[in-house]
């Protein structure tokens, strides 16, 4: 997908391991506008939130799957770059893109399309994994550990 990238640099320790996406489609809904029908910029961080709930779906790396191995992954950056307004009715997709990273963290990036394919909004996220007590973990859980060597051996599959 290679998405543009808001001058942040990206930590990954193999750039020859594939990114994992996701697509999600959806309807810009009346109570997501504001009075002149665009789009209310405060929507777009739960438009994000149905990208990365859609990864953990397909991949098996929910927030619940982290959570039962004693782990949450809030947010610790949030990047969003406006292009063209959505407007009340149009549909759109939310495309997640998921980088390689040995640390404890999950890097996003996101495009936002509508639906003749113009890119609206791009955007990147990093969440931190803490333990319950939200201490930062240096390594992954053992789970996302597993997920991670299949993810690089090129055998992840998408349950999508």
């Amino acid at each position: 997908m290679s998405l543009h990238r808001a001058s942040r640099p990206r930590r990954r320790s193999a750039p020859e391991v594939p990114s994992l996406c996701v697509s999600v489609q959806r309807t810009v809904r009346f109570e997501e506008v504001d009075a002149v029908r665009f789009m209310w910029h405060g929507r777009y961080a739960s438009w994000l939130e149905d990208g990365r709930e859609a990864m953990g779906r397909a991949y098996g790396i929910s927030y619940l799957d982290f959570r039962d191995s004693g782990v949450v992954v809030p947010l610790k950056l949030f990047h969003l770059d406006f292009h063209h307004p959505l407007l009340y009715g149009q549909t759109y997709t939310i495309h997640a893109e998921l980088f390689w990273n040995e640390a404890a963290v999950l890097d996003f990036e996101y495009r936002i399309e509508d639906a003749a394919g113009l890119v609206t909004t791009t955007a990147s996220t990093t969440q931190l994994m803490l333990d319950l007590n939200g201490n930062l973990l240096m390594e992954p859980p053992a789970f996302y550990r597993e997920f991670c060597a299949q993810w690089r051996q090129g055998k992840v599959v998408c349950r999508q």
